[in-house]
């Protein structure tokens, strides 16, 4: 029988720089006994916990190697049963394409008390580039959606975010960026500002703006890769039309 003291935090590390970490999650990675944590996470992060803490990697190389849930989830039981401060560190916030709560389910089956601390997302990282995800008058929300299923198909709500004047943002997409352009051309959308950010608030941060049916082109000319996010709709370019308004007449000689 586990003993109810112990517990499982499920903690968000944001896009990558450790200064975007919330307190909470600081606090709880400083303290913890064992830290089992995904490969999108920053190393940096991880000096914040102590030299005692256990640190065990159960990441998942996107398109590659990867450990399998069902041995993650293992794991979880494993060291829940043996300690009483347990951090499952995940990049982005845990919630948001990152198969937090499967884990939730995992802890609170074995009778494990379970925090859940968000972080920040991937997709609000676009923000740190001058990109706002909402914009009055220019989108009226944001439909996030998944380019990678667990069958390995596309998320069959683009056909409908497609038609929306909301910002459409991708994650897990560079797979499916031939796939994502075709289905804007077939709807005649062809021609919306896309952006991909890949490692989101990192050192080695790289990011393209293009149209949506150049998304293959742009991005192997620049060599883009995962991790990234793709962002689709007004708001991409809307830095750019607003300064232009703003920049005084040129006198012409």
């Amino acid at each position: 029988m586990i003993n109810r003291l112990k517990y499982l935090k499920i903690v968000g590390s944001g896009p990558g720089d450790p200064e975007l970490l919330t307190i909470k999650a600081y606090k709880s990675i400083k303290n913890a006994e064992v830290i089992l944590y995904d490969n999108l996470i920053n190393e940096e992060i991880l000096h914040i916990a102590s030299e005692k803490c256990l640190k065990i990697y159960v990441g998942k190389h996107p398109y590659g190697k990867y450990m399998p849930q069902g041995d993650i989830n293992t794991l979880i039981a494993y060291y829940c049963e043996r300690f009483s401060s347990v951090v499952r560190l995940k990049g982005g916030d845990p919630y948001v394409f990152g198969r937090g709560f499967e884990e939730w389910l995992v802890a609170k089956t074995l009778g494990v008390d379970v925090e859940y601390i968000p972080g920040i997302s991937s997709m609000q990282g676009a923000g740190l580039n001058d990109i706002p995800l909402t914009h009055r008058g220019i989108s009226e929300g944001v439909w996030a959606l998944t380019g990678m299923k667990t069958d390995g198909d596309m998320a069959a709500d683009l056909s409908l975010a497609v038609h929306c004047n909301s910002t459409v943002v991708i994650y897990m997409g560079m797979r499916k960026l031939a796939e994502i352009a075709r289905i804007y051309l077939m709807n005649g959308k062809g021609d919306k500002p896309a952006a991909i950010i890949q490692q989101v608030s990192r050192a080695d941060e790289k990011k393209v703006i293009c149209k949506v049916k150049d998304l293959v082109k742009v991005s192997q000319a620049a060599r883009m890769s995962h991790p990234a996010i793709i962002v689709i709709g007004e708001v991409v370019t809307l830095q750019h039309d607003l300064l232009s308004l703003l920049q005084p007449e040129r006198n012409i000689v």
